[in-house]
């Protein structure tokens, strides 16, 4: 979900934690953890830069049904569920969004009426001109009520996500990425721009094992014909002699 939102030009935390003091004693708890919150600033976008020290063009495409708005900075309450989209109630507790405003740094004059107006309608402006909202992702359509919020299937995700590799791939391949997610979606591009049949049959290549000495695929040598491997120098990992 963090690869979909920061595409989109959004700053993200995943996992966030609520953490509250028990009553009476000097212990804490955890409330809750967010599954993600999102902060974008107005026109937020990636831009590919060609030679020069400015912005040349390339500007990811945003995605339309996330409705975001261009001209003020933009914060998203997430919740995502691998089945029915749902609001885990802590998530929704007064006292859970009043913190989450205050990590946001908004709220803080008039925190009731942003937390009472977020949990009525989904959206909200603050009094600094931001805009906060409720955004559930999921599977499936909500099996029981939800808040007021904005609802965005996991399916949709995953075809902007696809389609952006897809759309960006002479750029994307330049690039190594530490999102799983999308380093998984871009290992599954390059498999399919590789295609099948080009190595052999179905495009599995054989190569022979010590019970295959006849098998010789695709023109190759028998393991009995092949010179011997230079042994390595266990300190460089480059074969001795080698530059």
């Amino acid at each position: 979900m963090q690869a979909y939102l920061q595409l989109n030009g959004y700053f993200t935390s995943a996992e966030y934690p609520v953490v509250a003091a028990t009553a009476g004693s000097r212990k804490f708890r955890t409330v809750t953890d967010i599954d993600v919150l999102a902060f974008r600033f107005p026109g937020g976008a990636r831009v590919v830069r060609e030679g020069g020290p400015l912005p040349a063009g390339g500007v990811a495409e945003l995605d339309p049904g996330l409705a975001i708005p261009e001209e003020r900075v933009d914060m998203i309450i997430g919740e995502v569920k691998e089945g029915r989209v749902n609001f885990n109630h802590s998530a929704t507790d007064p006292d859970v969004l009043a913190t989450v405003l205050a990590r946001f740094g908004c709220g803080a004059g008039d925190a009731p009426r942003v937390v009472d107006a977020l949990r009525e309608c989904g959206a909200v402006s603050t009094p600094e001109g931001h805009q906060v909202r409720l955004v559930a992702f999921g599977t499936m359509p909500p099996g029981d009520e939800v808040p007021p919020c904005r609802i965005i299937a996991l399916g949709h995700v995953l075809r902007y996500l696809q389609e952006y590799v897809r759309r960006n791939w002479t750029m994307l391949r330049q690039c190594q990425f530490k999102d799983p997610a999308l380093g998984f979606l871009m290992t599954l591009e390059k498999a399919r721009r590789g295609g099948a049949g080009r190595r052999g049959q179905g495009g599995v290549e054989i190569v022979p094992g010590r019970g295959d000495a006849d098998a010789v695929p695709n023109g190759g040598r028998r393991r009995s014909d092949r010179p011997p491997a230079e042994p390595l120098d266990a300190a460089r990992r480059i074969p001795r002699g080698g530059r």
